[in-house]
């Protein structure tokens, strides 16, 4: 069987997008990748709404959990993705030589619950088929 690659989605609080983001990578493409996702400024929190919804949705796993930056560095990875909307905030950089790419997202965060569910299938319209096309293609 061939190894899984390996995405690693960034944003700013690593609470809300990235990890709705690596939800749905590791649920409906788990069969070539791998998601983490992290964050500049890590919240150390899932946001509770964002955690909601995803159960709601039967991709949460346990694992899941608000993480930092330096805790991916040294982990191998295929593809960086950057999902913060660059307009409001910034977007980190991954320090090593790792093809990235950014797809923005809106944080919902603090907004009503339909945001949440609207930023929720906008990474799956999105999001999935850049990766997919990334990493999950023969040849």
């Amino acid at each position: 069987m061939k190894e899984k690659k390996r995405v690693l989605i960034l944003c700013t609080g690593n609470s809300c997008r990235s990890i709705m983001a690596e939800a749905l990578v590791n649920a409906k493409l788990g069969a070539c990748v791998e998601a983490e996702s992290s964050g500049v400024k890590a919240s150390g929190k899932v946001n509770p709404q964002a955690k909601a919804l995803l159960e709601k949705k039967g991709v949460w796993r346990d694992g899941y959990h608000s993480k930092t930056i330096d805790t991916v560095l040294d982990k191998p990875f295929d593809l960086v993705v950057t999902v913060c909307d660059n307009a409001k905030e910034t977007c980190p950089m991954f320090p090593k030589a790792v093809k990235t790419i950014h797809v923005g997202f809106e944080d919902p965060s603090g907004k009503a619950e339909e945001e949440y569910a609207k930023t929720y299938d906008l990474i799956e319209k999105e999001l999935l088929p850049v990766i997919g096309k990334e990493l999950c293609v023969e040849g």
